[in-house]
């Protein structure tokens, strides 16, 4: 039985999305979500940008229907999961995390994930929720009280202190003409 997006349960691992009742292949390794989720926080590609980012990475062949493909895209890469809707202060970023979230998955997993030839990313993402007490988890408690305008511990502000570089979200330098033009053209928004 194929694993569609029709026949979905918690126990599944999809490997396609149903639209207009026609199934669409999808990229469903932990690495390929992650380069959706890093463009979706860089403040070089507008919301059209992002779009084609998730289309051409996330399908094999996108739909005609770009904007259901879309919904049903961002369906899949949250597990089903739905939000209050309220807005929440960003305290974690896909790419400058990486180096912490990816061992403190590791831990979780039990393997070093990133010499995985494949991991699903529902799979990826269920290890991730289960990381707990980290080194990651401190530096997102940290971010998190500062954005709330708490009051740190005095051991959190010795934490802050010493690692400083690692909890202070970084903002994205700015792309050079040429690259964003190349972004541009990779991404089907401009004639090549």
């Amino acid at each position: 039985m194929r694993n569609t997006q029709r026949n979905m349960s918690p126990y599944d691992l999809p490997t396609s999305l149903t639209i207009h009742s026609r199934d669409y292949a999808i990229r469903t390794d932990f690495r390929a979500i992650l380069d959706i989720l890093i463009a979706e926080n860089d403040p070089e590609l507008d919301d059209i940008g992002k779009t084609a980012v998730l289309l051409g990475i996330l399908y094999k062949d996108v739909p005609v229907d770009t904007e259901e493909a879309v919904r049903k895209g961002c369906e899949f890469i949250d597990m089903g999961m739905k939000d209050d809707g309220k807005r929440r202060p960003r305290v974690m970023d896909w790419k400058q995390d990486a180096p912490v979230i990816i061992p403190a998955v590791n831990r979780v997993a039990g393997v070093e994930i990133r010499a995985l030839p494949y991991l699903h990313w529902w799979s990826f993402l269920g290890y991730y929720q289960e990381i707990g007490q980290s080194y990651f988890s401190e530096i997102v408690n940290v971010r998190l009280k500062k954005a709330r305008g708490e009051k740190l511990e005095k051991w959190e502000q010795d934490f802050y202190k010493d690692n400083r570089a690692s909890v202070d979200l970084n903002h994205e330098e700015e792309r050079s003409a040429e690259e964003k033009q190349e972004l541009r053209k990779l991404f089907g928004l401009e004639k090549r």
